[in-house]
């Protein structure tokens, strides 16, 4: 199937490159103007139902049709000298808010026809005064998703016109929480987040410069990435508002990056296989050659692709909704990827054929010797060495791992505005003011007002309890809200302990009699996506694994080489894990690391990594496939592969490591480069070629295809005939001196049978 699929787009070339291109603009379209429509940045609502916050935030919708929104803001105003305010101020305050919340704010023209429009009137609500009178708070909400830049734009000039009318009163505004930090935070990186973005796409240009020496083989792979991106990013999006499903805010981002990494892993792969085809074979024409390579590099490609859909699509059974909703989605893009690299990427190396390479002629004359033919030789001469070498080195990292702790703290905040007003607000008021919680009671009749103020009083004899709000009730007084102010920040991990600790206990012993009572707001929330994640990390774990295993069974058809390459990668995401640890909780002396740092690095990490893995492994079995020594096999397979494994490598790690330049995503970001090097340079190009060293071709039991290889690495080198259909390949300089004095390939095309000397391997 995937040869006849390769073979359609090589022969159909023109035609396939123009559906992707037509495609590739039609669902950019899409995707620019639906994904924000369809992504949601309210955590609490991807919750199970039977979570305490999840049940307060649809007693919350359904009595009071309060709905928590991430863009609410917290507006803090002063007077200007810092005097205290006076009766005048805080009743021109109010007249200023009145005028305010009745002005629409009218938002850009939207840029695609399917884009919202975000023009709206601002709610604004009068908040309390500071106990020592020196500013007064409001309470600011704009309607869309904070995350659209269309959105972000009507917030700013609102804050804008805010300022202005205030500053004319003699007082100055200042804005944090909701989407005023998120504002100031994109505001205060995005120069730096520009040059990682421009860096990252020069690092990926350089190498495949300095690797193919030519302009096409550098900018046709990234050209034709974000053209599937696009495609990917459109059907994600058209699907998720199709079936009315919420996605994660960090899904636009994700699929970016990581459709940017596999492309050009895929791309590279195929050009280095490509580049090989047409030096063999100088009189093939370029649509037999692209057909040719796809052909062959299709099955590792589609297993390596497959494997990271199976990773991904088994967070669809975890409990905690943006995993849910996160994991099928970057599988469909992978999905849209995978059909681009047996399709796009063939049609457009059988249209350039030998202009790919334009203007070097090196790559016509095969390389003897360097580094990727010495790695090889030593790795299969010396085994045992390489595999200790790469044990030391995995065990070392691994062991930061032993102590390990989940943070679920809010990463660091550069010192925005919106952070200096939330620190202005904590010095004269509780930590919690800004972001307070909610009780929410109902019964199945009007509560016993009694009962609720009791409630009230208990809460108030808290630990860590700093206010407590007098209930409201709905029309019907069957339904009750207590705000409570809790004495440390609502991102706090303290905060987190006191609601899942004394704060819930004694609501649940303090409750009115038949009614329900549950807390929600920012610590009640991850205090439970906490619990939820440490159950679905159970669950996910042991289904992807199994299904990865299941890929490389059929992809490799064996039962040893699996096991080895699930054995290498489960030591890479230890490795990481434990340099993560090292680093961030220790080195750096937070409270742990990210809490779902274990998840991410064994998506990415596993997944992408088990691609290299993939790759090495399918071409020692070709290799092998041939009558010679199973350890020639091996060097010939890493001198093959080395180079492309190593340069995607990179790019993967350098399209990672960009997530590093942000706060909020700096574990992830270097994390995930991390574990993709070691993936890449130690697991692909060292652990397993040495093992398969090691075990010979006993690492494809039980299958039967190369009895006849195995009778051939029982003899001495010089025993080997000439096998037509198996094309000797040329060696690098230094054989010889590698497997033994006086071995010449010339002499002994067959090569070596053993170790140095030519001993038999038995």
């Amino acid at each position: 199937m995937i040869r006849s699929i390769t073979s359609f787009a090589t022969r159909r070339r023109w035609l396939t490159i123009g559906v992707w291109v037509l495609l590739g603009i039609a669902l950019s379209v899409v995707g620019q103007s639906l994904m924000y429509k369809a992504t949601d940045s309210q955590t609490g609502d991807f919750l199970p139902k039977g979570y305490d916050s999840a049940a307060a935030l649809r007693i919350a919708e359904e009595e009071f049709g309060a709905k928590p929104d991430a863009n609410a803001a917290t507006v803090l105003l002063s007077r200007t000298d810092g005097k205290k305010l006076t009766a005048a101020d805080r009743a021109r305050i109010a007249d200023i808010v009145r005028e305010l919340a009745d002005r629409r704010i009218e938002a850009a023209k939207p840029e695609m026809p399917l884009m919202e429009d975000h023009s709206q009137k601002p709610r604004l609500g009068i908040g309390t005064v500071a106990p020592d009178g020196t500013f007064q708070l409001v309470s600011l909400s704009l309607k869309g998703n904070m995350n659209d830049p269309g959105l972000q734009e009507v917030y700013k000039d609102f804050r804008d016109d805010a300022r202005k009318e205030f500053t004319g009163a003699g007082m100055k505004a200042g804005f944090t929480g909701g989407i005023a930090s998120s504002v100031d935070s994109i505001e205060a990186s995005k120069e730096s987040e520009q040059l990682v973005h421009i860096a990252t796409i020069g690092l990926i240009v350089l190498l495949n410069v300095l690797v193919f020496r030519s302009p096409l083989a550098a900018l046709l792979p990234l050209i034709a990435c974000v053209l599937v991106g696009g495609v990917a990013s459109g059907a994600v999006a058209g699907f998720a508002e199709l079936f009315d499903i919420s996605l994660d805010a960090s899904v636009p981002s994700l699929i970016t990056v990581v459709l940017l990494g596999i492309g050009i892993d895929y791309f590279l792969f195929l050009l280095f296989r490509f580049r090989e085809e047409l030096r063999n074979n100088p009189g093939v024409n370029a649509r037999e050659a692209a057909a040719t390579t796809a052909a062959k590099v299709g099955g590792a490609v589609t297993s390596a692709g497959l494997t990271i859909v199976a990773a991904f699509a088994t967070l669809g059974v975890a409990s905690f909704g943006q995993f849910r909703v996160l994991g099928p989605a970057i599988a469909v893009s992978v999905l849209v990827m995978l059909l681009a690299s047996l399709t796009l990427m063939p049609a457009i190396l059988a249209v350039t054929g030998r202009a790919m390479f334009w203007p070097s002629k090196a790559w016509q004359r095969e390389r003897r010797g360097g580094f990727a033919a010495r790695l090889g030789l030593a790795v299969a001469h010396r085994p045992v060495r390489y595999v200790l070498g790469s044990l030391a080195l995995l065990g070392l990292l691994s062991a930061g791992a032993l102590g390990v702790k989940m943070s679920y703290d809010m990463p660091e905040q550069d010192r925005t505005d919106a952070v200096q007003v939330a620190e202005e607000i904590a010095r004269s008021m509780p930590a919690g003011a800004v972001d307070p919680h909610t009780v929410y009671v109902r019964g199945d009749k009007p509560l016993d007002e009694r009962a609720v103020n009791g409630l009230g009083d208990a809460l108030r004899k808290t630990e860590g309890v700093a206010q407590v709000l007098p209930a409201r009730y709905d029309a019907d007084r069957d339904a009750a809200s207590i705000g409570v102010v809790l004495k440390v920040g609502s991102e706090s991990s303290k905060a987190r302990e006191l609601v899942s600790g004394p704060v819930r206990a004694a609501i649940a012993e303090h409750r009115p009699d038949g009614a329900d009572a549950h807390i929600t707001g920012t610590a009640a929330i991850y205090a439970d996506v906490s619990e939820a994640v440490e159950k679905d990390l159970r669950l996910v774990f042991p289904i992807a694994a199994g299904l990865i295993a299941l890929i490389l069974l059929l992809l490799l058809r064996s039962l040893v080489a699996p096991l080895v390459l699930l054995v290498a990668v489960g030591l890479g995401f230890a490795a990481t894990l434990g340099a993560a640890t090292l680093l961030f909780q220790h080195m750096l002396d937070r409270p742990g690391v990210l809490f779902t740092l274990p998840l991410v690095l064994f998506l990415f990490v596993v997944a992408l990594g088990t691609d290299y893995n993939i790759l090495i492994g399918d071409r020692i079995r070709e290799e092998m496939a041939k009558p010679v020594p199973a350890r020639r096999a091996v060097a010939e397979a890493v001198r093959h592969t080395a180079p492309a494994i190593a340069t995607a490598g990179l790019v993967l790690a350098g399209s990672f490591g960009s997530l590093a330049a942000s706060p909020a995503t700096q574990e992830v970001g270097f994390s995930t480069a991390l574990g993709i090097l070691l993936s890449a340079l130690v697991l692909s190009l060292v652990l397993v070629p040495a093992l398969a060293a090691l075990l010979g071709r006993s690492m494809w039991w039980p299958s039967r295809g190369d009895r006849h290889q195995q009778q051939h690495d029982q003899r001495d080198g010089s025993e080997y005939p000439q096998h037509q259909g198996h094309p000797e390949p040329s060696y690098a300089t230094g054989y010889g001196t590698e497997y033994g004095a006086g071995y010449a390939p010339e002499r002994h095309p067959a090569g070596p049978s053993g170790p140095v000397g030519g001993t038999p391997r038995r």
